[in-house]
């Protein structure tokens, strides 16, 4: 008997099927790696915020100078970069505290003719630390680079010449400086010296009488407000100081 090929039977038209809903272990994964996206652009656009972000100071370029001048620099260097890093969060006061105490601990009083064999030589911070040993102008100057490489503003900062009164009222006068630093324009200073250990309003520092004040941004007759001219062209040592600062990256 001969087989006959019968039509096969034409199936009903359907609308197409629709994709099958992801199983729930899908969509939490789905949703899951869209979060972990999200989060590596995030930290890598905190990164490049970062990146942009003008340093404070060069601490490379720091170490590299201190490592120059030997190891006594380079662990003062260390020692001041750590210090640095811890009070980046204060305000004004705990950074002033913070790098008052630094040098005032670690470095010893000497007069120039001592430490450097000339009568008055203004050091570098990396020189001073480099010395473990420095005179009054050497702790202002250390101090002043190293709280405007923290980010205070240069016009809150004031080196002052002085005139000393050692010993109280009936002591020697000598010729002195320390570290200003003004919360406001016009007001009253704190003073960061070497002879003090702490910090203390100008009110209650009788014992200096101030000659002339500097920063990086003018010149002035006393603590006031009426400028005596450029520093950097009248003081000549205060250029090489800033030309020093800069190579060891506190500028």
């Amino acid at each position: 008997m001969t087989d006959i090929a019968l039509p096969l039977p034409v199936p009903a038209l359907r609308p197409p099927l629709r994709p099958a809903a992801p199983r729930p272990q899908r969509r939490a994964h789905a949703a899951w790696w869209g979060w972990q996206r999200w989060l590596q652009r995030l930290l890598l656009l905190a990164v490049v915020l970062v990146a942009m972000q003008p340093r404070a100071w060069d601490a490379e370029r720091m170490l590299d100078a201190a490592r120059r001048q030997g190891p006594q620099a380079l662990a003062g260097a260390r020692a001041l970069q750590a210090a640095m890093h811890a009070a980046m969060d204060l305000d004004d006061e705990g950074k002033l505290q913070a790098l008052n105490r630094v040098f005032n601990r670690r470095i010893v009083s000497r007069d120039d003719s001592e430490v450097w064999g000339q009568a008055d030589y203004w050091a570098s911070p990396l020189e001073m630390l480099g010395k473990g040993a420095g005179d009054c102008e050497d702790y202002a100057i250390a101090k002043f680079f190293s709280l405007v490489a923290l980010g205070m503003p240069v016009g809150k900062l004031r080196l002052v010449y002085v005139r000393a009164q050692i010993g109280g009222a009936d002591g020697p006068v000598q010729a002195h400086m320390v570290l200003a630093y003004y919360a406001s324009p016009g007001g009253e200073p704190l003073i960061l010296d070497s002879l003090v250990g702490d910090i203390r309003p100008a009110s209650r520092r009788p014992d200096l009488a101030p000659v002339f004040s500097f920063n990086s941004e003018g010149l002035w007759q006393g603590v006031g407000s009426q400028a005596a001219g450029d520093p950097t062209a009248r003081l000549s040592r205060w250029r090489e100081i800033l030309a020093k600062a800069r190579a060891e990256g506190f500028l």
